[in-house]
């Protein structure tokens, strides 16, 4: 199912696609009801307003350059995991960066004990919003005890004029351990295709993208067998093949992150778009290039230490063409 382009020059027909985990984008003020003591200037992280704004221009220099091999604008859609309100998105749209491409976003609070959230941007020029709902994802343990974590988003609006559905996902995390929280992640994928039975009843024939970090892989049992149906299709699982990830652990390579697309997707229509291929935005500069660490995810922190990197995942994108 893949296919590339001929052409070397970017085109403006050609538009990126993206999801980005932030790697906790915090503000600096404390949340008296969530647990961001840490990224506080009094925390351990010693987390202040200098800080701050140097990853918010960080984030924003990774954003434009995602895409621009073949598009001649930065990603027209992206998802945003680990954002923890409102103000930062807004922060991170205004920058310097980002503020000439006209962001509009879609976000909501969720329950997640840390305060971490997902969030959506789009171009006003190519995508006009029409709607955003968020799902909770509803978990308990043996004791009937909530375990709170993101809500879903789903975001409803047109991409140059075609009426597309994207769900933005943070499911949780491996922390518990794979077997006790795979459970976890495979109710996440049983509450998207919740979300995409809604979205048909809406419009039989929607062209969906699911995107996020799913903390799972793209052949885990939750994705492989429960996310991507027969009529979905999850480019990842190519680059999986060939050794590609988006972070680390143990020195361990996983493709958490990950865009996976309704296969309508291949159908070409005229004034539709058509999906072309996906990778991960895992250029030098936000990689670190010298050490034990060396081509792994430049981070803003290892530990408690002040690095003052982008993240701990590489982003993740994929191109549409319009017909």
């Amino acid at each position: 199912m893949f296919s590339y382009f001929n052409d070397k020059e970017p085109k403006d027909t050609v538009f990126t696609v993206a999801f980005y985990n932030l790697d906790n984008l915090f503000d600096i003020y404390d949340d008296p009801d969530t647990l961001d003591d840490d990224f506080t200037p009094q925390g351990k992280k010693h987390w202040n307003l200098r800080r701050y704004k140097n990853k918010i221009q960080k984030i924003g220099e990774v954003l434009i350059q995602v895409g621009t091999e073949h598009s001649t604008t930065a990603p027209v859609l992206a998802g945003l995991a680990e954002v923890e309100n409102r103000e930062v998105v807004l922060d991170l749209i205004n920058s310097k960066n980002l503020s000439p491409y006209h962001y509009g976003f879609a976000h909501f609070d969720s329950p997640d004990e840390r305060g971490i959230d997902v969030a959506f941007l789009y171009q006003k020029k190519y995508f006009e919003f029409l709607d955003a709902k968020k799902y909770p994802l509803m978990l308990f343990d043996e004791q009937g005890v909530r375990d709170y974590t993101r809500d879903m988003l789903l975001v409803k609006g047109r991409l140059n004029g075609e009426l597309l559905y994207i769900i933005v996902n943070h499911w949780p995390s491996r922390r518990s351990g794979l077997n006790e929280s795979q459970k976890k992640r495979i109710t996440a994928a049983k509450r998207v295709h919740e979300i995409i039975d809604d979205i048909r009843k809406e419009t039989v024939d929607a062209k969906i993208i699911i995107m996020g970090d799913f903390n799972d892989g793209p052949h885990s049992p939750s994705i492989q067998n429960h996310l991507v149906t027969d009529d979905f299709y999850n480019p990842m699982a190519h680059l999986k093949d060939t050794g590609n990830g988006t972070s680390t652990y143990n020195d361990e390579w996983f493709l958490f992150d990950q865009i996976i697309f309704s296969k309508n997707f291949f159908e070409k229509k005229p004034n539709e778009h058509l999906f072309k291929y996906a990778d991960v935005f895992d250029s030098k500069f936000v990689r670190t290039w010298k050490g034990k660490r060396k081509n792994k995810p430049f981070r803003t922190y290892i530990g408690d230490w002040h690095q003052g990197g982008y993240s701990d995942h590489f982003p993740v994108f994929a191109y549409l063409e319009k017909q």
